[in-house]
């Protein structure tokens, strides 16, 4: 037999080799005394687990994380969990005061509960409001985020509760109003500790499709604590990334949860949103015949207000007895010729009459008249009027014009005038 000691085991995990491990109950228990160390501490969590063993004498919990797929167990004494005022139920937010501990025999670690209560509605309602506030100071909720939804969309994304009132109620009515509309259709849980992963995965593979114009995210009523996933901030988020309209139809009118506020449209009920994603059929026809009667009476209104002025123009004189015109300007230029006759007749007779006037004078003071009162005018040779005795001399010639031929006469004497 050998007298070898066994050499030491490390002291510290880095000083571990290949050759130097530790044994599995080595790191289970520094494990173990690693987390005994650990402080107690308060933890938030829903409740998604939970079997009541009335004879055990632990009581077994699992909680998890409504943002995250991290869930925890939770153990606690049957005393304990005995003296809660309200015991924990599957759904329930609550929190618990805990101590972790680790087994060693199992390799597990759960958290030693010596508390436990449940989160009031109130306090969930202050929560929403206070994650409202952030998410709209971030823009969130911004109107000019908000995109149209198609008139007429091909396919029709819906996200729902499997086998719902509300799957029903959108469905129906829309095939109702609209047979050929296509569905695609994601049933996923609803409210539990589910519903977040589900409602946002279904959300993000239907924001993914081409074919898909419009997402309609659909549940019916329900209490607070039911219609909580639709206010998560990780959903909320995932559905202002989404690039596809959106329309948030939960729970009733009266129902606000953070969903509603960030979606593109807002229905008050799944069968509202029905009504809005997809035009009425029939009442499409009654508008676009509507349109036409309205079309058509506009036109003949038109026809008939042009055939009216058409019909007024073509009454007028003018048109209807075009010569009218020429018959007016025919009067006026007769008129105007015989008042050019009038005035030139009126004219010409002051004329004649001052022309017969003015022969008169010029007859009157024409040398002719003179001669012909036995008067006669006296030239001499050289053809110089004799005007006095002195312009000739006894033995001249004379010639005279008188009133009716001439004659030539000597001149035997002259006898000047005497001065007066």
């Amino acid at each position: 037999m050998s007298d070898t000691q066994p050499e030491p085991l490390p002291a510290l995990a880095r000083e571990t080799t290949a050759e130097r491990p530790w044994p599995v109950r080595l790191l289970s228990e520094k494990i173990r005394d690693y987390v005994a160390r650990m402080s107690m501490v308060w933890v938030e969590g829903q409740v998604v687990e939970h079997t009541y063993r009335g004879r055990a004498g632990m009581q077994f919990v699992t909680l998890r994380d409504t943002d995250a797929e991290a869930s925890l167990p939770v153990h606690m004494l049957t005393r304990v969990y005995a003296g809660l005022h309200h015991k924990p139920e599957v759904g329930d937010h609550v929190v618990v005061q805990a101590k972790p501990e680790f087994w060693v025999k199992s390799g597990r670690m759960s958290m030693r509960a010596t508390a436990m209560r449940q989160i009031g509605v109130g306090e969930l309602l202050a929560r929403i409001d206070q994650l409202r506030r952030v998410l709209a100071a971030e823009g969130l909720f911004d109107a000019e985020r908000k995109r149209p939804l198609p008139f007429l969309p091909g396919v029709v994304g819906l996200v729902c509760g499997r086998e719902s009132k509300a799957e029903h109620d959108v469905v129906v009515n829309a095939r109702a109003r609209w047979p050929q509309v296509r569905f695609e259709i994601r049933e996923v849980a609803v409210q539990g500790v589910d519903a977040v992963r589900e409602v946002s995965a279904a959300i993000t593979e239907l924001d993914a499709r081409p074919d898909v114009d419009v997402v309609v995210v659909a549940r019916g009523g329900g209490s607070v604590e039911d219609l909580l996933p639709f206010s998560n901030e990780a959903l909320v988020r995932v559905a202002a990334a989404c690039t596809t309209p959106l329309v948030s139809a939960i729970g009733h009118e009266t129902d606000a949860p953070l969903l509603d506020l960030v979606a593109d449209y807002r229905a008050s009920t799944p069968t509202d949103a029905a009504k809005r994603v997809v035009p009425d059929v029939a009442e499409e026809r009654s508008r676009i015949t509507q349109a036409r009667r309205r079309l058509r009476a506009a036109a003949t209104a038109r026809l008939e207000r042009e055939q009216h002025g058409l019909d007024a123009v073509r009454s007028r004189p003018a048109l209807a007895r075009p010569q009218t015109l020429v018959d007016a300007r025919e009067r006026e230029i007769a008129q105007h010729l015989r008042h050019a006759r009038h005035c030139l007749d009126a004219a010409l007779l002051r004329a004649g009459g001052e022309i017969g006037r003015l022969e008169a004078q010029v007859r009157a003071l024409s040398p002719d008249s003179t001669l012909a009162r036995g008067y006669a005018v006296l030239q001499r040779e050289d053809g110089r009027v004799v005007r006095a005795a002195e312009d000739v001399a006894a033995g001249d010639t004379v010639h005279a014009h008188l009133g009716s031929g001439t004659l030539d006469a000597a001149v035997t004497t002259t006898s000047p005038a005497p001065h007066a």
